[in-house]
C-alpha cells in the first residue's frame, strides 16, 4: 500500500490524507522534512537516485521525506535516516518553510518543510534505491557551489541550505 501523506493548511494543521503519488500529481500542500547533517565544518549531501519520480540526479541534503498518516514528525525523521542512510543521530528542528515547485504538468511539490539539523561522524551506509551517492563537502565550498551551480541542486535544498549554513555559522560552530 502506498504511503498516506498528511495534507495540511498553511499553518501546518492536518486537514486530510492522500496517497503519495496522487498528492504530488495534484500539487496538494503536505507535511515534509529535510535533515541536514554536519561534522565540524563539513556537511553531508546526497545525490538523489536518477530514477526518483522528481529531482532525480540532483544534489540535496542528507535525508528528506514525509511523515506518514499517524506518524509524528520526529518519529519519521528517525525512521527515514535509518532507511536512507543506515544511521541514528539526534536532530533538532531549526525552522520550517513553505515552497512550491512544478516539475511537469503532472508532478508538483507543495510542502511545508520542517528543517532539522544533526551532528554525525562517519560514512553512512545509504540505500541505493533512494540515493546515487553521498559526500561530505566543506560548508564554504557548498555555499560557493550553490551560488555558481544552482541547477545541480534540488529546489528545497536551494531554499533551506543558506539558512542552515547561516544558523551553523552564527552559532559559532564553524567559519
Amino acid at each position: 500500500m502506498e504511503d498516506q501523506l498528511i495534507l495540511i493548511d498553511l499553518f501546518d494543521r492536518e486537514i486530510g490524507y492522500g496517497p503519495k503519488l496522487e498528492v504530488h500529481r495534484r500539487g496538494q500542500l503536505h507535511r515534509a522534512f529535510s535533515v541536514f547533517l554536519i561534522d565540524g565544518d563539513r556537511m553531508l549531501i546526497q545525490q538523489r537516485n536518477p530514477e526518483k519520480y522528481h529531482s532525480g540526479g540532483l544534489w540535496a541534503n542528507a535525508c528528506c521525506s514525509h511523515p506518514r498518516k499517524g506518524e509524528k514528525l520526529e518519529e519519521a525523521v528517525v525512521r527515514r535516516m535509518e532507511e536512507e542512510l543506515g544511521i541514528r543521530t539526534e536532530c533538532k528542528e531549526l525552522f520550517h518553510f513553505v515552497y512550491y515547485s512544478k516539475y511537469s504538468d503532472e508532478m508538483h511539490e507543495y510542502e511545508l518543510d520542517h528543517v532539522f539539523l544533526g551532528n554525525y561522524h562517519g560514512d553512512p551506509s545509504f540505500s541505493r534505491e533512494e540515493i546515487a551517492q553521498v559526500k561530505w563537502v566543506s560548508m564554504e565550498w557548498l555555499a560557493e557551489d550553490l551560488k555558481n551551480h544552482p541547477e545541480q541542486y534540488a529546489s528545497w535544498f536551494q531554499i533551506a541550505a543558506p539558512s542552515v549554513l547561516e544558523k551553523v555559522w552564527s552559532d559559532g560552530r564553524n567559519r
